[in-house]
């Protein structure tokens, strides 16, 4: 499937805070921090800030959203019944193409995401042991870059 890409508006964001629960739900080791309500208000703040693209398919409901400052990926969330129909892979290609490097983190205990990035280019480039985010668990820094070599892992 080839999804449509576009900018999110205000009307997507029970959409893609719903996405967002269903992905700590669907992961065990991740706590729930966040009621619904509180996931659907962060959606809505990043759609206010212009960061997010929403990928749909013709006449449907969001399928998938990336939401970018910068070269900085804060989310990238695909809804459970759309994985591994290349949603997740286009609204990433979009961003490259759109930045020259792009910087992410995601919890060691994830992955599916790890081999995601991985397969698309991305390189580690820093590990945490969680004191920096709000589940506390460890997590790991990727990068992407346009026309570079892989970048070096740094010690934390």
């Amino acid at each position: 499937m080839s999804p449509r890409l576009r900018p999110a508006t205000p009307t997507d964001a029970g959409r893609l805070g719903a996405m967002i629960g269903a992905a700590v739900a669907s992961r065990p080791w991740k706590p729930r921090l966040h009621s619904g309500a509180e996931d659907i208000a962060h959606a809505g703040q990043m759609i206010e800030r212009g960061w997010v693209t929403v990928a749909e398919a013709p006449g449907s409901a969001p399928l998938g959203f990336l939401a970018r400052d910068g070269a900085y990926v804060h989310a990238l969330f695909v809804a459970p019944e759309a994985q591994g129909a290349g949603i997740g892979r286009a609204l990433i290609e979009h961003a490259k193409a759109q930045s020259p490097r792009l910087d992410l983190w995601t919890f060691a205990a994830n992955e599916g995401a790890q081999r995601f990035y991985e397969r698309a280019g991305f390189a580690v480039i820093e590990r945490g042991d969680g004191s920096r985010n709000d589940e506390g668990l460890p997590d790991i820094r990727y990068r992407w870059q346009a026309n570079a070599t892989a970048p070096q892992e740094s010690a934390r």
